[in-house]
């Protein structure tokens, strides 16, 4: 009888890539089944984010409800993952000293010799290191679930902004070589994905090594992707300003593949602020990059992220940020409180601002930035969008659902060996949430330049 694992996930889409990448390990050296439920597993871990405080202590307080189990069933591995495991270490065993397995975002691939060592040893295993791109030649191949993948192409980060604890959890900027990129989304194309998320830290840092000893930067890497058969759309998440390099901007108007959505983090509108959190760019450089970007690419759709409440931000500081906004007209954005994290510059700031008028402003960012994304999906009404079929709609299962190139979810009547496919949908209805449609036509590989995303049907 295989034995059973359970993970838990917390943090951005690259924990979530890790966490699938584990579970193929798992898989391949020890036969394990990954479930669902942590109360039939024989090791459950959890992969964390330190990026804010609440997700710290989210992990602490399931480890509590996990201890629960071990008490029942002595013979359970419990294991963190992670940037928190990187960050805190052993101190996980002082406050959790039933924890079995520590291991850094960058040493998942001991995981099999990690479980081997604790079963022969019944002592806990700690590995925290940063052996960099050694992780991704111990991995099996990459599996395909579903129509869309994430692949990992760089981790780490070298820009050190104040507030930041990634650098500290995940190490410097290393990138993946370009030909085993190549060969990955090569074989998620021949299982049937259809969509590739690049993933990294800081993406478009990414600077890979050749076979022929050359360096391919992300555009590079985007224009060969752009080439494999089956794979019809691509995104990149997540970017950094200062390294949106004019190659990777030109990508924007020469690859038709290029998805029409962007998150590029901004963090705050204010000059004074940005250069508190370390950021390098101005907010006019900021605007500038906007405006390139959508020269190249008019139907192009931004989202960023917000810090609000960042040691010393004043009301016009804010009022900066929203002016930001104003001009930019993004479509989303992931805004939260600042939290001072151990171990970085700005956590040694002095802050004076209180809580309430954080969130005073929070709310305020936050509901501005749904009006303007409510107005963009009504005016999304009445154009065809292409949209890839994912699979069936979570509130009706008669129904299908989809995802449009800037990133909205649709639902809409069709046969179900539509997944899969591309789906041209006129879009009836804006909700809050997501857009219903209708379909016209199913399709397979890259629109035609004669179906324009935003004409009418």
């Amino acid at each position: 009888m295989a034995k059973k694992l359970h993970i838990k996930t917390f943090g951005c889409q690259m924990n979530d890539y890790d966490s699938a990448r584990i579970g193929d390990l798992l898989e391949s050296t020890h036969g394990f089944e990954v479930t669902n439920d942590p109360t039939e597993a024989d090791v459950v871990l959890l992969n964390t984010c330190s990026v804010r405080d609440k997700a710290q202590e989210k992990v602490f307080s399931h480890l509590g409800r996990w201890r629960e189990y071990k008490a029942e069933n002595p013979n359970l591995i419990i294991g963190v993952g992670g940037c928190v495991a990187s960050q805190e270490g052993d101190a996980i065993l002082k406050r959790a000293p039933y924890v079995d397995l520590i291991f850094g975002p960058q040493t998942y691939h001991r995981l099999p010799d990690m479980y081997d060592s604790v079963l022969a040893s019944r002592r806990p295993a700690l590995d925290v290191s940063f052996p960099e791109i050694e992780k991704f030649d111990c991995l099996p191949p990459a599996k395909a679930d579903g129509v869309k993948a994430y692949v990992s192409i760089m981790e780490g980060c070298s820009k050190y902004c104040t507030f930041c604890v990634v650098p500290y959890t995940r190490g410097e900027e290393f990138s993946r070589p370009f030909d085993d990129v190549i060969a990955e989304v090569y074989e998620l194309a021949q299982h049937g994905v259809r969509e590739i998320t690049l993933l990294g830290q800081n993406v478009n840092a990414y600077c890979g090594s050749t076979h022929r000893g050359k360096i391919a930067d992300l555009a590079m890497l985007l224009t060969y992707l752009s080439e494999i058969d089956g794979i019809d759309r691509l995104r990149f998440t997540t970017s950094h300003p200062l390294d949106f390099t004019d190659s990777l901007t030109n990508a924007y108007a020469e690859l038709r593949k290029l998805a029409d959505h962007l998150h590029l983090p901004v963090q705050s509108g204010s000059d004074r602020i940005l250069t508190n959190m370390k950021r390098g760019y101005s907010v006019d450089g900021y605007r500038r990059l906007v405006q390139r970007l959508r020269e190249a690419r008019p139907s192009l759709n931004l989202s960023s992220d917000f810090i609000i409440g960042f040691p010393g931000e004043t009301d016009r500081d804010f009022d900066a940020t929203m002016e930001l906004i104003e001009s930019v007209g993004f479509d989303q954005s992931f805004s939260f409180i600042y939290s001072p994290r151990p171990g970085t510059p700005a956590a040694e700031l002095v802050d004076a601002t209180s809580q309430e008028v954080k969130l005073h402003r929070l709310q305020t960012l936050q509901a501005r930035i749904t009006e303007m994304a409510t107005e963009i999906s009504r005016a999304m009404i009445g154009t065809t969008q292409a949209v890839l079929v994912e699979g069936t709609s979570k509130k009706n299962a008669a129904q299908l659902k989809g995802r449009t190139e800037n990133n909205r979810v649709v639902n809409f009547d069709g046969p179900r060996d539509w997944i899969g496919q591309f789906v041209d949908i006129k879009i009836t209805e804006a909700l809050p949430n997501s857009l219903r449609g209708e379909a016209l036509r199913a399709w397979m590989g890259v629109v035609a330049e004669s179906n324009v995303r935003t004409s009418t049907a």
